[in-house]
């Protein structure tokens, strides 16, 4: 199963459905005109939590917060932010909301004159993260990965896999994102990876071979002793490596890491943006579908804008 943010409702199953429609209760005949964002925002947002509280029982323990309503860039539909909090876990999510307050949905507006992934590709944070393949190469591959997530084991042997069948032709970037909830000793080899990356940024992938190759051995109670094991194989020096660890800077990168994951709503692991397109888990052929295509589309001289 792939890892994410439990919570005991699994809200967040329920938030990652591409397109939903909901009737909201409401009162207004169907004559109504449309109601600006500032005239009733208070009487649609308590409908809208009632709505999602009765549809999904969600009791008193369950926290709801309906956002203020904000213009949309479609006429009629009002934007409005909600987040659900069960216990320590917090999920958020962007719905819509008819002005007449009828209707809500879930969904992606999508502006037909853009580029749909050139905003995702302009958040994707790759400044002094870890990189192998050429810059310049036609295809960028970010994957967001927690080193104890099963799953991101299997793309990591995906990925190793076919890299050899595209020499030259893609760029992989490795970005921390553990999900301690989870995993208890991610964070520890995430900070582990960040060391060995700032003592020799090659040798981070050495690294990366090594905590996934021997991920099943590898525990809470081991993973300090297992990381300075795995950093002298991987050619570094313990002592700094140990000193690093210790140290409040890999943490602050790991973190910042996290949480550009989170600007790009990502709440799983693994995920995968090639070229600026998601991929959730470590499906190989659609992983190569997405880099194939890519490739297809510089050939036909439609580069992709990697920004």
């Amino acid at each position: 199963m792939r890892s994410s943010v439990k919570t005991a409702l699994s809200f967040s199953a329920i938030l990652a459905l591409s397109v939903f429609a909901l009737a909201v209760v409401a009162q207004q005949p169907k004559s109504a005109p449309a109601v600006p964002a500032s005239a009733a925002p208070s009487q649609t947002q308590k409908k809208v939590e009632g709505y999602l509280r009765h549809l999904y029982a969600f009791g008193p323990d369950v926290q709801v917060v309906v956002g203020p309503l904000k213009e949309s860039p479609v006429e009629g539909l009002l934007e409005i932010n909600i987040d659900v909090t069960i216990g320590e876990n917090k999920e958020a999510a962007k719905f819509y909301v008819s002005k007449d307050g009828k209707f809500l949905f879930r969904g992606d507006l999508s502006d037909l004159a853009k580029d749909p992934l050139a905003e995702t590709r302009a958040q994707i944070q790759m400044n002094d993260a870890p990189s192998m393949g050429d810059p310049n190469a036609p295809v960028t591959l970010v994957e967001y990965s927690d080193f104890e997530c099963p799953v991101c084991k299997s793309l990591h042997d995906v990925v190793r896999g076919i890299l050899p069948n595209y020499a030259g032709k893609i760029r992989v970037v490795f970005k921390d994102f553990p999900i301690e909830q989870l995993h208890p000793w991610a964070r520890t080899a995430a900070i582990a990876g960040r060391c060995a990356y700032l003592q020799d940024p090659k040798a981070f992938w050495k690294m990366y071979d090594l905590i996934y190759g021997n991920q099943e051995i590898i525990s809470a109670a081991n993973a300090w002793t297992m990381m300075t094991d795995y950093a002298g194989k991987s050619g570094l020096n313990t002592d700094t490596f140990k000193s690093c660890m210790a140290s409040p800077e890999p943490g602050a990168a790991v973190n910042a890491s996290r949480a550009n994951g989170q600007q790009l709503e990502v709440n799983s692991t693994p995920t995968v943006f090639v070229n600026g397109r998601r991929l959730v888990g470590s499906d190989a052929r659609l992983l190569e579908q997405y880099i194939n295509y890519e490739l297809a589309q510089q050939k036909s001289g439609k580069p992709a804008d990697k920004k």
